[in-house]
C-alpha cells in the first residue's frame, strides 16, 4: 500500500503551495520540534490591501529564541498584533466571500494565544476543513523522534510506514535521494505552478496567504484553484508506483 508523507514547519496563514503539498499526501507531520527561525513563515505571511502587499507578523518572545524549538515559542502579547491583523483582514470586507469567514477570524483575534504553535495548528486545521483536504495531521513532538535533518525525515517515514516523501522544490538543494531510496523510500520534489484567480484591488499578486484565495473565490472553488495545473494525489501515486516497477 502506498503511503505518502510530507512534513513542514507549522506556518501562520500558509500560502497555496503548502496546501497543495498536503493535498497530495496521506499524512502530514507538523515539524514543531525544529528550531524556530526568525523572519520565516512560521510567524508571518503576506496579504493584499488597497495599498499593496503587507506582512502580518505574530510577535514572539525573542529572548534566547535562537535556542528554542517552534513548540516553545510564546507569543508576545505586549503588542497589539491581534488588533492590527484583524483590522488588516477587515480591509477585505468587499471581497465576495469575506462574510463567510468574518466570525471565525473575529474570534481568532479576540483570543489571547499563549503559544504560536497552537495558533498555527488551529488555523491550519480550519483551512484544511474549508478546502476539503483529507490528510492525517500529526506533530513531530508526538512521535518521539531523535534524528536530525535528512535522517529525521527517514526516521519519520520508517516510523509511519511511509514509502514516499514529498519535499518542497528547495529540497533538491540538500536532499540526497539515494539515501532515501536505499531505505525503500521514494522522494518527490513539489514544483508548484502558482495559479491566478480573481482578486480585488488591481493586478493579480501571487504567493499570498490562503486567506486571500478564500476571501476572493470561496471554499468551493478554492481547492480547484490550488490544484489547477499541478499534480494530483492519484497522479503522484501512479508515478511513484511506475518508478518502482
Amino acid at each position: 500500500m502506498e503511503t505518502v508523507l510530507t512534513a513542514h514547519q507549522p506556518s501562520y496563514l500558509p500560502w497555496l503551495g503548502f496546501f497543495h503539498k498536503l493535498a497530495i499526501s496521506d499524512v502530514y507531520v507538523s515539524l514543531d520540534t525544529v528550531q524556530f527561525e526568525k523572519n520565516s513563515f512560521v510567524n508571518r505571511n503576506k496579504v493584499k490591501t488597497p495599498n499593496g502587499v503587507v506582512w502580518l507578523t505574530v510577535p514572539v518572545m525573542t529572548k534566547e529564541h535562537l535556542s528554542k524549538t517552534i513548540n516553545d515559542m510564546k507569543i508576545d502579547e505586549s503588542t497589539k498584533w491581534r488588533v492590527k491583523h484583524w483590522k488588516t483582514l477587515l480591509l477585505y470586507q468587499k471581497a465576495p466571500y469575506f462574510e463567510n469567514y468574518c466570525d471565525f477570524f473575529e474570534k481568532i483575534y479576540a483570543k489571547n494565544w499563549e503559544l504560536l504553535v497552537d495558533l498555527n495548528e488551529h488555523l491550519t486545521k480550519f483551512f484544511l476543513k474549508e478546502l476539503g483536504i483529507d490528510v492525517k495531521f500529526l506533530k513531530s513532538s508526538e512521535l518521539n523522534l531523535h534524528k536530525r535533518k535528512s535522517e529525521l525525515i527517514i526516521e519519520m517515514c520508517e516510523k509511519l510506514n511511509a514509502n514516499t516523501f514529498v519535499f518542497g522544490i528547495l529540497g533538491k538543494d540538500y536532499v540526497n535521494s539515494i539515501d532515501f531510496e536505499s531505505r525503500g523510500i521514494r522522494v518527490y520534489f513539489q514544483e508548484y505552478n502558482h495559479p491566478t484567480y480573481p482578486q480585488i484591488w488591481g493586478d493579480f499578486v501571487s504567493h499570498l496567504s490562503i486567506v486571500d484565495l478564500l476571501f476572493n473565490v470561496g471554499p468551493e472553488k478554492a481547492y480547484e484553484v490550488i490544484m489547477r495545473e499541478n499534480i494530483k494525489k492519484d497522479e503522484l501515486t501512479n508515478m511513484v508506483t511506475q518508478k518502482q516497477a
